[in-house]
């Protein structure tokens, strides 16, 4: 299969893109309780709304990416995602903010469907595994720099001969993020429009209808990988956005300063992770790799909600170290175990990205029931065993190309 570097180029450049734009929700979820006025429990709606457009839009995107190309669905993506950022940056209120998060929503959905099988296809399905590390790589690249650049960015604001102090209301410096999303999806798009996607698979343009693809619903394997992103999303995005609150709630720490800091120290983490987790990909089998990884993530998410605030500031950023190659894993371990039928089978999986909208209000509903968010962030470890779990039962038809160390060589990598 003859690799295409340009198309690698985007589709890499696109998961920083996404990150820097989903994992923003984090670092700006307290100025959003404070500027809307509401309680954490329907803050939580927010990223409800941002990971609720995957459930409703990743089948179609997926259908799309199957018979047009990965290409269309993504301008559509960068388009969307565009005007959501405007129109969240021009009407700042309630119900237009939920609107606009669902249209930004939309478009990550469309990317993420169009660009993990396109990696795969445009990087070889041997290499899927460490390409897949490599974009998680970046994507902890993007939600690193999101919360330094939001700090940078609401200073700026605050000052009265910036533009930014123009453009976004006092008190809700955090707007400017949205304007600068708006440019770098332009830019995105503008990227995306110039790059030639070859198209070098037959089943790109397989007639897949509506029918087909609810049809893969019924096979085990898809539906077992289907929750294992359910899982991971829900698990990264119930830390993410709960560290700055809990670290505010639970040890009366700042939450714009330390509460974001911490955030990005997370993504930080997770990105020095993949690193780590693409020299262990090329000598065990990702099975091995992400079991160990979810085992790390539950030591250092109980340290960090049971142990000191000195704990916490480490504990938190350290559960980003082990969740570094968890969607990679994942979604190479789904595309591997099939044959054909990726770009349908990736709009089931990027479903299961709703997990993210589940997390947020159910711990925010725990915590308003219960009174403690230590007892409702105890809710994370359910998706980590269900991941463990996936890890020891998976199949994949191929497997990831190792340095062959410790591994034994299966038939079809000796060919």
């Amino acid at each position: 299969m003859k690799k295409n570097l340009p198309a690698v180029l985007v589709v890499l450049a696109t998961f920083f893109t996404i990150s820097f734009i989903t994992n923003i929700l984090g670092p700006i979820f307290p100025e959003l309780i404070k500027s809307f006025d509401i309680g954490i429990a329907l803050a939580g709606f927010f990223p409800f709304a941002f990971f609720a457009a995957y459930g409703v839009m990743s089948i179609p995107a997926g259908l799309l990416a199957q018979r047009i190309g990965e290409k269309f669905v993504m301008l559509i993506a960068f388009s969307l995602a565009a005007s959501g950022s405007l129109l969240f940056a021009l009407l700042p209120n309630f119900a237009f903010a939920m609107f606009a998060l669902f249209m930004i929503g939309s478009a990550m959905a469309f990317l993420q469907v169009a660009i993990n099988p396109l990696l795969r296809r445009a990087g070889g399905s041997e290499h899927f595994a460490v390409l897949s590390v490599v974009a998680q790589l970046l994507f902890g690249a993007g939600a690193t720099l999101s919360p330094i650049v939001y700090i940078g960015l609401a200073e700026t604001a605050q000052n009265s001969n910036s533009l930014m102090n123009v453009l976004v209301p006092e008190q809700m410096e955090w707007l400017s993020m949205y304007w600068l999303f708006a440019l770098v999806c332009l830019g995105m798009l503008a990227w995306s429009t110039l790059t030639r996607f070859a198209v070098a698979d037959d089943e790109l343009v397989a007639n897949y209808t509506l029918g087909d693809c609810t049809a893969l619903f019924k096979n085990k394997t898809v539906i077992k990988f289907f929750f294992a992103i359910a899982a991971y999303v829900a698990l990264e995005q119930g830390i993410a956005n709960s560290i700055a609150i809990f670290l505010q709630q639970a040890h009366e720490l700042d939450a714009k300063n330390v509460g974001a800091k911490v955030v990005s120290q997370f993504w930080l983490m997770l990105t020095i992770g993949c690193m780590v987790g693409l020299v262990l990909m090329k000598l065990f089998d990702v099975r091995k790799v992400l079991v160990w990884f979810c085992l790390g993530a539950g030591g250092s998410l109980i340290t960090a909600i049971l142990g000191s605030a000195e704990l916490a500031l480490i504990a938190f950023p350290a559960t980003g170290f082990f969740l570094s190659i968890m969607w990679s894993a994942l979604f190479s371990l789904a595309l591997n175990s099939f044959a054909q039928g990726h770009g349908a089978i990736a709009g089931i999986l990027c479903t299961g990205i709703v997990g993210g909208a589940v997390a947020s209000p159910l711990i925010g509903a725990v915590t308003y029931l219960s009174g403690s968010l230590t007892l409702a962030l105890c809710l994370l470890f359910i998706p980590l065993g269900y991941m463990v779990y996936v890890a020891n039962s998976s199949n994949p038809l191929v497997n990831n190309h190792t340095f062959r160390l410790f591994e034994k060589k299966s038939p079809e990598q000796e060919a």
